[in-house]
């Protein structure tokens, strides 16, 4: 026989009354869902500096936007990065993080996620770019990334990465406060499912904010009502890798990062950081 142990989370402040959010929080609990820790609801405070560091991932993407071009290398996106992150008293979160060399994730085309920029990597016409740029800005952190489109490119290519979009903005509309984590993940699933592509399995979004990564996992497939409780207070991504074909992938042997498709057709994905208010979703960095 299995018996489910529930995963108590949520504690009482010891002598502080029981709040309106302490009632729904633990009500869900008793049911036997899985819901946040108390330090994963930002405080008003720690939301500030958030949107601080927010701001300037933001602006590095708009430069980077303002910027990219064919004949350009990654490694000079990598310079951009690192210039204008540091010149605004900020730091570069992928720098030097678990061994990563660069400040900036570059994945062109068939790369998913975590390319390393390089001075041999050059831009052409037709391939699509992922950018993806975290901050620390006082030690509060922010992540976001966006696809770039180098002149014309394929109108399969061009598909993917529009109908990525969506699957993020559908995932968006999915997450309300006191639904959950696989309410997004599916809602996005379906998307790029009715269109012909598959959802990356291997990657997820993830809380952040006080740290590079934290909970919850935001699985960009699954079930409606699994995973864990959203609520206001909490600080995530929401980054749907989509690819052309199969949605399974390898990583390249050779530097231990790059993620590439496993049948090497291309992937898209755009990344927005989220803070969850008591009406929906708000945008924090894109």
């Amino acid at each position: 026989m299995h018996s489910r142990r529930i995963k108590n989370n949520w504690h009482i402040i010891k002598g502080q009354p029981l709040t309106e959010l302490d009632k729904k929080v633990l009500y869900f609990q008793n049911k036997g869902h899985l819901v946040p820790s108390r330090k994963l609801i930002k405080t008003a405070e720690q939301i500030e500096g958030i949107r601080r560091s927010s701001v300037v991932n933001t602006g590095v993407l708009d430069l980077v936007a303002k910027e990219i071009k064919a004949g350009m290398s990654t490694a000079e996106i990598d310079k951009l990065v690192y210039g204008y992150t540091v010149s605004h008293g900020a730091i570069p979160a992928p720098l030097n993080y678990e061994g990563f060399p660069k400040s900036v994730c570059t994945s062109v085309n068939e790369v998913v996620c975590h390319g390393i920029p390089s001075e041999d990597e050059i831009l052409e016409e037709g391939d699509i770019i992922n950018v993806d740029v975290s901050t620390i800005l006082d030690g509060y952190y922010s992540d976001a990334s966006r696809m770039f489109i180098i002149g014309k490119t394929t109108p399969e290519k061009e598909k993917l990465v529009r109908v990525t979009k969506e699957c993020l903005k559908i995932g968006m509309q999915a997450a309300k406060p006191f639904g959950f984590v696989g309410d997004i993940g599916n809602a996005i699933q379906r998307h790029a499912e009715k269109n012909g592509y598959s959802v990356v399995r291997d990657l997820c979004g993830h809380g952040v904010g006080l740290e590079f990564h934290e909970e919850p996992e935001v699985c960009h497939f699954g079930r409606k009502g699994t995973g864990m409780l959203l609520v206001p207070g909490m600080v995530f991504t929401i980054e749907p890798m989509i690819n052309m074909g199969t949605w399974q992938v390898f990583i390249d042997e050779e530097d231990g990062w790059t993620v590439v498709t496993e049948d090497e057709l291309p992937s898209a994905q755009w990344e927005h950081t989220f803070l969850m208010t008591e009406t929906g979703l708000e945008i924090l960095s894109y």
